[in-house]
């Protein structure tokens, strides 16, 4: 099985006199469904930065989708990111935009015909339970529709990787349900890669997954 992300020695840092992940080396196989957990300040969110290009490895070596991550050039890294689907805990919509322009994001940077685009923005907003709300911004949604809506843009150009950062973490259990519905039906159906960073696994995802747990900067597996 082809891999996705492989580490070597990696480590990141913000100042790197302080190192957050140390010396870590692990392998996420294409169409993988992972959890990483850890203690809050335990590096989760500073990891799944650096695996699209937010925070570059101080050492080691970090590919993903076939591209070397240390010292990658600006347009490489643009066109990793066009692959890569990513759902933040705070939503990060554009609240002066329509929910349908916020999802057609992705396929405008891909430069997607605009036919093709209103019809799977149509499609996911169907997908996600959103459909009676079309024409209205983020802020006149609650937040588990908000993060419907960054779900169905993560979703939207059909991205080889899905990852998720406490993606969950401010929702009402129905709205966190949906979301986990929803990235399990994408592994699922799409074989989509996903890598989702969460203080609790839920108990009722009904699939395989991967368990990655930091503790002290050091990163082991849970079997």
């Amino acid at each position: 099985m082809d891999k996705v992300i492989v580490a070597q020695g990696l480590s990141l840092a913000y100042e790197k006199s302080e190192m957050i992940i140390k010396d870590a080396s692990f392998a996420i196989e294409s169409g993988s469904f992972v959890f990483i957990t850890g203690a809050s300040g335990s590096g989760k969110s500073t990891l799944l930065k650096s695996f699209y290009g937010a925070l570059s490895p101080v050492s080691g070596s970090l590919i993903v989708g076939g591209v070397e991550l240390k010292g990658v050039s600006r347009s490489k890294l643009n066109l990793l990111r066009r692959h890569i689907g990513i759902v933040f805990q705070d939503y990060k919509l554009v609240n002066e935009w329509t929910i349908e322009k916020n999802v057609s994001l992705p396929l405008v940077i891909n430069g997607y015909e605009k036919s093709v685009t209103e019809n799977q923005v149509d499609t996911l907003l169907k997908h996600v339970r959103l459909k009676h709300q079309t024409g209205k911004y983020p802020l006149e949604l609650s937040g588990g529709e908000q993060q419907r809506v960054a779900m169905a843009r993560a979703l939207a150009h059909n991205p080889i990787m899905i990852l998720a950062d406490e993606p969950t973490g401010n929702l009402d259990d129905y709205s966190a349900q949906l979301i986990w519905n929803l990235l399990a039906g994408a592994n699922e159906q799409l074989n989509t890669t996903v890598v989702v960073v969460t203080h609790r696994i839920p108990q009722s995802l009904g699939i395989d997954y991967r368990h990655f747990h930091i503790e002290y900067g050091n990163i082991h597996e849970v079997n």
